[in-house]
């Protein structure tokens, strides 16, 4: 299908980020001009400090831009209210959840909170989507387990389920993999994968595996000190994006192989 005929659920233009005080203005980036499709898995990525928590915290509006504008399903994020922008994004962060004496099935159903009455009742329905995000997360066997008892790796399958239950067209994920082994880093990201797919959700994550956004990503981004960009992974090999990440003394990038390697 062509891109134009594509839904964009995100789009940025001429976005400037970073943070103001009395004295000045402190730019983290500029010039952001990104468009994430609808279903997309998209990888943001940049060398430590350099910005994408920042420009996380941006895109969902915890703080404000210093210039330009943030559409998400062609409507200005600064028209949303709370509760309807809790229809359109989830957000699943790498802090520590308030209360880890909840059920599995408990915390995922803390994302129908936009959707419930006053009182936090759940509906027939609200139950049905909570299983269903326990379904396509494989821990249906967890839902009974009480939060402190999981592993890192079940925590974080429990958070990602909570985002599917709130059912957005946006999961925007902080370091999913934060904390995770190999095997449950390679494990998270490939469940995020067949998500993206399987639900038609855009899903956005900030991670430093760049060598397994690369070979599993729809679309990435790429923060650098000069210059923020996006695009497929094999367009930025191409155009030699990666080779700009860090410092060549130490790290260098292999376009043969599509993955980083340090310097002998």
């Amino acid at each position: 299908m062509a891109t134009e005929q594509q839904h964009i659920v995100l789009e940025t233009k001429n976005l400037s980020i970073g943070y103001t005080s009395k004295k000045k203005i402190n730019k983290v980036a500029s010039a952001i001009n990104i468009v994430l499709q609808k279903g997309q898995l998209v990888s943001l990525v940049g060398a430590n400090g350099i910005g994408k928590s920042t420009l996380l915290r941006t895109l969902t509006n915890v703080q404000k831009p210093l210039e330009g504008d943030i559409y998400i399903n062609s409507k200005s994020l600064l028209e949303y209210e709370p509760v309807e922008l809790a229809k359109q994004l989830s957000l699943v962060l790498t802090e520590p959840i308030a209360s880890k004496n909840l059920s599995v099935f408990e915390l995922v159903a803390l994302g129908r909170q936009p959707y419930t009455n006053w009182v936090g009742n759940l509906s027939q329905d609200d139950m049905d989507i909570t299983h269903r995000a326990l379904q396509q997360t494989n821990i249906e066997a967890l839902k009974s387990i009480k939060c402190y008892e999981l592993s890192d790796g079940q925590l974080q399958k429990v958070m990602i389920a909570r985002a599917l239950a709130q059912d957005t067209d946006l999961i925007i994920l902080d370091e999913p993999t934060t904390h995770l082994d190999m095997y449950h880093k390679a494990y998270i990201l490939k469940l995020l994968q067949k998500l993206a797919k399987e639900t038609g959700k855009t899903i956005l994550f900030s991670s430093h595996e760049i060598d397994l956004a690369i070979q599993l990503c729809d679309n990435m981004i790429v923060m650098t000190k000069d210059k923020v960009v996006s695009g497929q992974p094999c367009h930025l090999i191409e155009n030699g994006t990666f080779n700009t990440l860090f410092p060549e003394d130490l790290i260098v990038f292999d376009e043969t192989s599509g993955s980083f390697r340090v310097r002998k």
